[in-house]
């Protein structure tokens, strides 16, 4: 009984097949050159991208000063509030408008003005009143500025009279959204995410989906051309992009209860922009890969990245200068400045033509990038 035991095991497993298949999988593995080098790449520099980019404290927040007082002690308020290392004073208005255009293109993430007669109050001993205004679209940031401010702000007197202890009469504004939702700030960025995300993945096995089943060798028997290929590969998954834009724009704001402060028409142009963008990406790594394993992983690749570079979880003012730079190559980084200045801000073309003109012109180098990277021949 024990032999026949043993011989029944045999017949299920033998280690001789078992390193076999072992040995078959290591030269296969070997074989696929880009997958094992992405094995060994993808954590270090996701380790380096995600430890320099995940900060959830902020510093050098852009403030826009309006100096109506223009005298040695607003000046030293001033320096008082950069010298907080929250704040970083980047631009000098002459009137409140200039404030106002800064802050609806995010420019800056917050106001300063101090009213003429602010040294005069100081001398004469008397509550000197200046006014803070913070951009509350990203709750996060406005948190830290609103308190950092007001207890920068508040302090400056009391050194100036400690035997008055008289604060200073701060009068705060919350813009775009001044209960600091949190939904407010993310909603907008999970649609632009959500869409980034299916784009791409759609399109990333367009080609490569082609080549595996064979049918790539029918297409390279015909006249069509690469450019032909790709533009035509690009419009039905253009459709289908811009119907899942409006289902994610349409559930999300009605839903959450999410208001468009801002042009419906434009943001649906801009949107648009943005899908083509995406499938860009999508083609361009359909065309690179030789299976979908490798469509998968480069699309994750770009995908885990551009989720904490856009600045759709964290503040990009508290990146290093040079994890802000990688972030502007990605569309999304974009894309959610438009969603939030359109939906929390209301604003127009005038202050998002740059981020629509980022989008059409990363958007064209990807096209051109996917035409040239594509063969028409057999590997």
């Amino acid at each position: 009984m024990k032999n026949i035991g043993g011989e029944y095991f045999m017949s299920l497993f033998s280690f001789n097949r078992f390193k076999a298949i072992v040995k078959k999988e290591f030269i296969q593995i070997k074989r696929d050159k880009a997958s094992f080098g992405l094995a060994f790449v993808a954590p270090i520099l996701m380790l380096l991208l995600f430890g320099y980019a995940v900060k959830t404290e902020v510093d050098n927040v852009k403030i826009g000063i309006l100096d109506l007082d223009k005298t040695i002690e607003s000046r030293e308020l001033i320096k008082k509030l950069e010298n907080t290392k929250y704040f970083y004073p980047s631009k000098y208005a002459q009137n409140f408008k200039e404030l106002d255009n800064w802050i609806d293109k995010g420019d800056i993430k917050a106001q300063l003005i101090i009213p003429s007669g602010f040294s005069k109050k100081i001398k004469s001993n008397k509550k000197p009143q200046i006014f803070f205004v913070v951009d509350g679209t990203d709750p996060t940031v406005a948190r830290t500025m609103f308190s950092g401010g007001i207890l920068t702000l508040q302090s400056y007197t009391q050194k100036l009279s400690p035997e008055k202890m008289l604060p200073v009469d701060v009068r705060t504004k919350v813009m775009y959204n001044p209960s600091m939702k949190s939904e407010l700030f993310t909603i907008p960025g999970l649609i632009g995410l959500i869409m980034q995300n299916i784009t791409i993945i759609l399109t990333a096995f367009a080609i490569v989906r082609e080549r595996e089943k064979g049918t790539i060798e029918q297409l390279v028997v015909t006249p069509i051309t690469s450019v032909e290929l790709i533009l035509g590969k690009l419009v039905p998954y253009t459709i289908l992009g811009i119907g899942d834009f409006l289902i994610a724009l349409i559930f999300g704001t009605m839903w959450f209860n999410v208001k468009i402060k801002g042009s419906l028409v434009l943001l649906l142009l801009m949107g648009i922009g943005f899908v083509i963008c995406a499938l860009s990406i999508g083609i361009l790594i359909s065309s690179i890969s030789k299976n979908q394993l490798q469509a998968m992983q480069l699309s994750l690749l770009f995908i885990l990245p551009s989720v904490l570079l856009s600045g759709f979880m964290f503040p990009r003012e508290a990146m290093p200068f040079i994890i802000q730079f990688i972030g502007n190559f990605i569309p999304l980084t974009y894309l959610l400045v438009i969603l939030r200045g359109i939906i929390l801000k209301g604003v127009g073309i005038y202050f998002l033509w740059d981020e629509m003109l980022a989008l059409f012109i990363l958007g064209a180098i990807l096209l051109i990038a996917s035409m040239k990277r594509f063969n028409k021949k057999l590997d």
